[in-house]
């Protein structure tokens, strides 16, 4: 029997890594190894199984893991004896996680994070999951090191099969008519009302995501096409996730999703891409709906990212689930006790009612404030002004803030390309919409740290940390930055703007589009990455959607023809499921008619 041992024992490689998650694990027993061509080269080698853990800094059962197994000493033995293990930090390489997260998917019926898959040395993958128990984890490991020493030949077989069909598809079979525009947008508009849950908002039965990119078509279309129902729609969603528990309502911003479908249980880390995606939604519906109070919830959301995510200019990546002690949620929960403490006299009394700040008794870690009675509504009930009673709410508040600043919250502060361009995009649209100077400048600083930190003249990075690139940017990076720029331009008027946002557009044509259609990263280093026609909507908009789009509205020539090109085999590739593809339907349905500017007659 062969026995697969390294020749040089392995060593933990992640300690001076510049990215604070990875860095987090550089302590581990486990020898974590960077994922790059040297390290599947070692696999090779070695003749060993690739463990690649896929994971990131704000979420709450990748800590959960690194505790009770990468911690462990046995796990650790284990994993550096009979395996070559990678960290991921899924935020500087989005092309392998998004790679590994479609198979775990697809072989597992769920996926999440942390993503562990066991790949051949060969980068076939072999089985996958999410969060497992150190029990069961260490007894996968011991079946999977004695497998690949009697079976190696077969497993590897099996997998390239596996990988091959999974190729197959992602290539999908799209039809071979186009559909008129009408017919698209309807069924859109079917697939997308079929899962909306008309009671608590949303969509799904389990998990509430913002699933910002559908109800940014979905917004759009009311716009264009008032119709009562979706209307309704709409705004019970913008409700129930202003007024619940997906917002932090003592200082502001939006958690990634609840655990629950009545919004009430978030699972609490705060990502960049969240507030921007949402302050632009919410300007949107705004507009649309003619409601203040969606403005209101927009400019609520950028001031708490630029008091509490930004500091030079640009913005960090993610706030922690977790806080400093390992308790999930614990910077934002609040225990009884410590809340009558700290307000006195009516301020307990009028918090209490404001933020829904009950159920003690049920909620031993603390409870999470959320909307409760209006200002209006405690007038009446406590026999004081409206203004009084505001100034009372206005007071309590910094009080339960000045408190909480002083506990401890995890953040990623590296600055990430693709993220800050989200956020310029919604700085933009809030200083032109709302008219205020504080988003323009705001907006300003931004830009030119986007141009003279994240972009060489030639290239983007992914992202910089401690003043140093990081990564190589994707296909998003280009897409994000080049929407921010757009809507920057918009504001300023300057050309300036609009030349380098071309300048990245055909960047990402000639890096990322291929005669297969889309890729993520121009440097793959596993077989079988994707390849597709347009890219999906995932909780951040389609990269290749936003490209085409752009594209389409450019003045340079060569960008309107790649994307007037590309106009027929995008249609065909959304029509079959286009909930999906949600980005791309509304670029095709309301982007300068471009399938008549394709020669197409729908």
């Amino acid at each position: 029997m062969i026995v697969w041992v390294s020749a040089q024992a392995l060593e933990n490689r992640l300690a001076d890594n510049p990215s604070p998650y990875l860095a987090m694990h550089g302590h581990d027993p486990v020898a974590w190894q960077e994922w790059n061509a040297e390290t599947l080269d070692l696999a090779k080698k070695e003749g060993k199984l690739l463990f690649i853990s896929s994971g990131y800094f704000a979420c709450h059962w990748c800590h959960v893991m690194q505790r009770e197994s990468y911690s462990n000493p046995v796990i650790a033995e284990l994993l550096n004896k009979y395996f070559i293990p990678v960290k991921v930090d899924r935020e500087l390489n989005p092309a392998l996680d998004e790679h590994l997260i479609d198979f775990v998917q697809r072989t597992q019926g769920r996926a999440g994070w942390p993503l562990n898959v066991f790949l051949t040395p060969e980068g076939y993958p072999l089985v996958g999951m999410t969060y497992v128990s150190p029990e069961k984890f260490r007894t996968l490991l011991n079946r999977l090191q004695k497998m690949w020493q009697a079976e190696r030949p077969q497993a590897t077989r099996l997998a390239k099969q596996a990988l091959e069909a999974l190729v197959a598809t992602r290539q999908g079979k799209a039809g071979d008519e186009l559909i008129s525009r009408q017919e698209l947008q309807q069924k859109f508009l079917e697939s997308a009302m079929d899962i909306a849950d008309d009671i608590a908002g949303g969509f799904g039965q389990q998990n509430r995501f913002p699933m910002t990119p559908q109800l940014s078509a979905l917004l759009e279309i009311q716009a264009r096409h008032p119709e009562e129902n979706l209307a309704h729609f709409l705004r019970l969603t913008l409700d129930q996730m202003a007024s619940r528990g997906m917002r932090d309502h003592l200082g502001g911003g939006f958690f990634r999703y609840t655990m629950d479908p009545g919004w009430r249980r978030p699972h609490y880390e705060k990502m960049l891409y969240t507030q921007a995606l949402l302050a632009r939604l919410y300007l949107r519906a705004a507009e649309v709906f003619k409601e203040p109070r969606y403005a209101a919830v927009a400019r609520d959301t950028l001031d708490f990212t630029l008091r509490e995510m930004c500091a030079g200019s640009a913005c960090v990546a993610s706030f922690s689930a977790v806080d400093g002690g390992g308790v999930e949620g614990g910077y934002y929960l609040w225990k009884e006790a410590e809340l009558k403490q700290l307000l006195k006299g009516q301020l307990w009394p009028l918090a209490r009612d404001h933020w829904q700040l009950k159920g003690f008794d049920n909620n031993p870690e603390g409870v999470l404030p959320m909307q409760g009675a209006s200002v209006e509504e405690l007038a009446r009930a406590h026999h004081l002004p409206e203004a009084e009673v505001r100034d009372l709410l206005e007071k309590a508040r910094r009080i339960l803030l000045e408190v909480r600043r002083k506990r401890s919250l995890p953040v990623d502060s590296k600055r990430l390309a693709g993220w800050n361009g989200l956020m310029l995009g919604a700085l933009s649209q809030a200083a032109r919409q709302e008219g205020q100077g504080d988003y323009r400048n705001a907006a300003e600083g931004l830009r030119r740290y986007i141009v003279k930190k994240l972009w060489n003249g030639r290239q983007l990075c992914r992202a910089v940390h401690q003043g140093k690139p990081v990564g190589q940017a994707s296909l998003a990076d280009y897409a994000y930055v080049a929407e921010g720029l757009r809507q920057f331009a918009l504001v300023t008027g300057r050309d300036e703007e609009t030349g380098l946002m071309e300048t990245l557009l055909k960047s990402a044509w000639r890096d990322f589009h291929t005669p297969k259609g889309w890729i993520s990263s121009s440097s793959a280093l596993l077989p079988g990455m994707p390849s597709v026609p347009v890219q999906e909507d995932g909780a951040l908009p389609s990269a290749s959607a936003i490209v085409l789009r752009l594209s389409l509205l450019s003045q340079d020539a060569g960008l309107l023809e790649e994307a007037r090109g590309l106009v027929p085999a995008s249609w065909l590739a959304v029509q079959d499921a286009p909930f999906w593809y949600a980005t791309t339907v509304s670029v095709l349905l309301f982007s300068r008619n471009p399938p008549a500017a394709a020669g197409l007659s729908l």
